[in-house]
C-alpha cells in the first residue's frame, strides 16, 4: 500500500525552511526567540543556555568533550537542529576547524529575556469591558464545531451547515492535494483526501496552517507576519479577551480566517470588539505528539466488529462511513460494522490497515479506553489479514521486448534496463525481458542507438 504523503510539519519544522534573511527577522521578537527555544531537544536547549553569554565561536571538538560517552547520537540531532533554526551558525577558521556561534539577534533578544523578564504581546482586556465571557468549556465546544464546520465545507459543502467566509479561491488552496476535479459530478476526495481525514484533529490543524501560510504570498502578505502572529497567539492566555484595536491590518484580516478554523472567538461590545484565543490557539506551538491537547474519544468497537460511535457529528459519521458500513444513526449514536467489503473499499482508495486501526485507537470512548488492548486484538488482526490478502498480487504496467537480432544487443538492452532501475524479468535463452512501462521512452531511444 502507499505510504502517507501528507506531512503535517509541525511550526519548527515550517520555521526552519523559511529563507535565512525571513528567519533572521523572526527573531527579532522575543516571543519567536522564546517559543522556539521551548521547541527544541533538552540538549539543544542545553546549549543554547550555556551559550547564550559567550560572543566568541565554540570548537566542534570542545562541545564534544561536554558529552558523556553514549551521548553523540542526542548531539548530532540537538546540533542539526539548532543549525536548521540558525540558533547556530557554522564558522570555519584557517585550520579549517569547524566552530558554532550563535546568531546575534537571537542571542541579544533571549539575553534581554532572561535579564530583564519577558511581556505579554498584549494585555487581556478588564472584564468591566468585556462583562461575560464563555466558559473554558464553552470555547471549547465552539473551537469543535467551527474546525467541523469547516471541514465539512472542505471535503463536502452540501453536508456543511454553514458556509466560512474562506474565499472560494482560498478554499481551492486547502482543497488542492486533497479532492480531484471532476468534469461532470462534485470534486471527489483524493488518496490524500482520505488520508487527511483520519488524522488526529492536531495534524489536520497544522495541514491546514502549512497551506494558509505558503499561499500567503499569492494573497500579498508575508509569509514570515503570519507565523510570527500565530506564535504570538500561543502566549495569550485561553479564554481571556483582548482587544481587535491592537493588531496590525493583516493581523485583523488573519484573524477572521482564524475564527473560520476555531482558533479564534470573536466577539462585539458596545463598543469594543475583541478576540478570544481557544485551545486550539494556544497549542499551536506545542508538537503534534503532545497526547495533553487530545480531545475525548467515542469509539466502541467490539470483538464481533461492532461498531458504536456516540456521537451527533455529520463529521465522524462521514469519516466512519470511509472504513465501515454505516447501519443507522440515533440522536447520539452512529451503529456501523466493519466488513471485508467496507475495508476493501477503503484500502481501493488508498487509507492503509495502519491508519484505520490508529485512528480508532486515538478515538476510543473513554469508558474502553482503560482496556488492554482498547480494540479487540481479533479486529486488528482481521483487517491487517484483509489488506494483505488484497496485496498478494501487485499489477505493474510494464512492456516486453523479444526477437532481438543479436545476443551482443539483447544483453545490452537488459544492462541499460538494470541501470535505470526498471528490469523485471529477464529469459537469456529466448532472449525476451520485461521492463517497467515508465521507462518505455527511454527503452525506444536506446534500442534506435543500437541499430
Amino acid at each position: 500500500m502507499p505510504e502517507v504523503r501528507i506531512v503535517a510539519k509541525n511550526f519548527m519544522d515550517m520555521v526552519a525552511a523559511l529563507p535565512a534573511m525571513k528567519l533572521d527577522k523572526l527573531y527579532s521578537s522575543t516571543f519567536i526567540c522564546e517559543a522556539v527555544l521551548r521547541s527544541l531537544p533538552p540538549l539543544a536547549k542545553k546549549y543554547v543556555l550555556q551559550m547564550l553569554f559567550v560572543d566568541s565561536p565554540v570548537t566542534a571538538k570542545s562541545m564534544e568533550e561536554w558529552l558523556l560517552a553514549d551521548g553523540y547520537s542526542k548531539h548530532k540531532v540537538a546540533i542539526d537542529r539548532l543549525l536548521q533554526l540558525r540558533i547556530f551558525l557554522e564558522v570555519n577558521d584557517r585550520k579549517k576547524e569547524t566552530s558554532y556561534k550563535m546568531n546575534t539577534k537571537f542571542q541579544s533578544n533571549m539575553q534581554k529575556y532572561l535579564v530583564f523578564g519577558g511581556t505579554l504581546p498584549r494585555e487581556p482586556m478588564p472584564l468591566s469591558v468585556t462583562v461575560r465571557l464563555p466558559t473554558l468549556e464553552d470555547l471549547e465546544v465552539y473551537a469543535l464545531e467551527q474546525w467541523e464546520c469547516f471541514l465539512l465545507q472542505l471535503i463536502n459543502s452540501a453536508q456543511a451547515e454553514r458556509s466560512t467566509s474562506f474565499s472560494s479561491s482560498m478554499m481551492r488552496v486547502f482543497q488542492r492535494g486533497l479532492l480531484s476535479a471532476r468534469e461532470n459530478g462534485a470534486p471527489k476526495l483524493t488518496e490524500n483526501g482520505f488520508q487527511f481525514l483520519l488524522m488526529d484533529t492536531n495534524a489536520q490543524l497544522w495541514y491546514i496552517i502549512r497551506e494558509y501560510i505558503s499561499s500567503s504570498e499569492d494573497r500579498g502578505v508575508d509569509p514570515t507576519d503570519l507565523i510570527s502572529f500565530l506564535l504570538e497567539l500561543s502566549f495569550h492566555t485561553l479564554g481571556e479577551a483582548y482587544n481587535l484595536n491592537t493588531l496590525t491590518d493583516v493581523q485583523k484580516h488573519a484573524i477572521k480566517d482564524l475564527a473560520d478554523l476555531g482558533l479564534i472567538k470573536l466577539q462585539q461590545g458596545r463598543k469594543e470588539s475583541w478576540f478570544i484565543p481557544t485551545k486550539l490557539a494556544t497549542n499551536l506551538s506545542v508538537s503534534l505528539s503532545d497526547s495533553s491537547s487530545r480531545k475525548e474519544g467515542f469509539v466502541v468497537v467490539e470483538t464481533n466488529f461492532r461498531m458504536y460511535a456516540y456521537s451527533s457529528s455529520k463529521l465522524h459519521c462521514e469519516i466512519l462511513r470511509l472504513f465501515s458500513r454505516i447501519e443507522y444513526q440515533l440522536p447520539n449514536l452512529i451503529v456501523g460494522a466493519i466488513t471485508k467489503e467496507s475495508l476493501y473499499n477503503a484500502f481501493e482508495n488508498g487509507i492503509t490497515a495502519e491508519q484505520i486501526i490508529s485512528f480508532l485507537q486515538q478515538n476510543v470512548h473513554p469508558r474502553v479506553a482503560t482496556k488492554t488492548p482498547v480494540i479487540p486484538e481479533n479486529v486488528t488482526d482481521q483487517i491487517r489479514l484483509w489488506e494483505t490478502d488484497r496485496n498478494r498480487v501487485e499489477i505493474i504496467p510494464s512492456h516486453l521486448y523479444e526477437d532481438f537480432p543479436s545476443k551482443e544487443i539483447f544483453e545490452a538492452v537488459c544492462d541499460f534496463a538494470r541501470e535505470i532501475g526498471g528490469l523485471l524479468w529477464e529469459d537469456s535463452k529466448k532472449m525476451r525481458l520485461i521492463v517497467r512501462g515508465e521507462y518505455h521512452q527511454h527503452m525506444r531511444d536506446f534500442l534506435r542507438h543500437q541499430k
